[in-house]
């Protein structure tokens, strides 16, 4: 007999650090809810915060900045940059290497939603671009 998926409040109790060099609030993900094709977590960037450069290689991602803003640099050389403000979406394709920053006073607080529905299976880490990116962290 097969069991059907049920609806699923999660409350965040926890928080856990990604491969990225962020701490993410606990979410919407298979290891908690079950889901099989999308993961969701509230990410805060401490000012001064960097991530480390990264792709998710066959997901993509949509992110809501809820207050403050991220300076993200993207592209094979990470070489196009981006701010995103409270108030604005941000959408990156598969494969598409990626490195944010708060360079701001204010903590930066962002949803986050991938079409991996295990958080850090996807994540891939690019050390060879660490350098492109002229950021204090």
């Amino acid at each position: 007999m097969t069991t059907k998926p049920d609806c699923k409040i999660i409350r965040p109790k926890t928080s856990y650090d990604g491969k990225q060099g962020f701490s993410y609030f606990e979410g919407i993900a298979a290891e908690t809810a079950g889901s099989t094709g999308v993961c969701m977590h509230l990410l805060t960037i401490p000012p001064g915060g960097k991530a480390k450069a990264h792709k998710h290689e066959n997901h993509e991602t949509a992110i809501y900045v809820i207050s403050g803003e991220a300076h993200t640099w993207y592209g094979d050389q990470l070489e196009k940059h981006v701010i995103v403000k409270a108030g604005e979406f941000f959408y990156i394709p598969a494969g598409m290497p990626h490195l944010p920053a708060n360079l701001g006073e204010q903590p930066c607080v962002a949803v986050i939603a991938r079409t991996d529905p295990n958080e850090q299976e996807s994540v891939i880490l690019l050390p060879e671009l660490e350098a492109l990116v002229k950021v204090a962290p």
